[in-house]
């Protein structure tokens, strides 16, 4: 069974919605575990039915390296990112984790992926769950 960690700060909608949608495309073949910067974030993806969940750098360093994928919005990977929610030493542990990591390229640290197109929020997790597919074999 491949692990799955969705890595989410602020108020965990992002990734409570990641959760959710690898679910209901994957239910038998993923076990997801919730990394929140916050309670809050890990709250929302518990929510949306993750299988386990934990909170803060330690949980989030801690795991990055036990884990298969790494999922969630690129700012996961940004020290101070999310209003100063991203350290740097999560930044860095995500970065060095050997788990695949596909990362949403929303723009709300000011970063501009290029060549990247524009598209709401659930299309870009449509192109997630496809990519877990594809990268994981499931």
């Amino acid at each position: 069974m491949m692990r799955i960690a969705v890595i989410d700060g602020q108020g965990g909608g992002i990734g409570a919605l990641i959760v959710r949608r690898i679910r209901e495309e994957l239910p038998d073949l993923v076990e997801i575990i919730a990394l929140g910067t916050n309670a809050a974030a890990t709250s929302a993806m518990m929510k949306s039915r993750a299988n386990k969940g934990a909170t803060g750098e330690n949980a989030i360093v801690w795991n990055s390296s036990r884990v298969d994928m790494i999922v969630g919005p690129l700012s996961v990977v940004l020290p101070d990112a999310m209003l100063g929610e991203v350290t740097a030493k999560m930044a860095a542990a995500i970065i060095a984790s050997v788990a695949k990591k596909i990362l949403l390229p929303l723009n709300q640290e000011g970063v501009e992926i290029v060549s990247v197109s524009k598209e709401p929020l659930p299309h870009l997790v449509d192109t997630l769950i496809s990519r877990i597919r594809e990268v994981g074999n499931v």
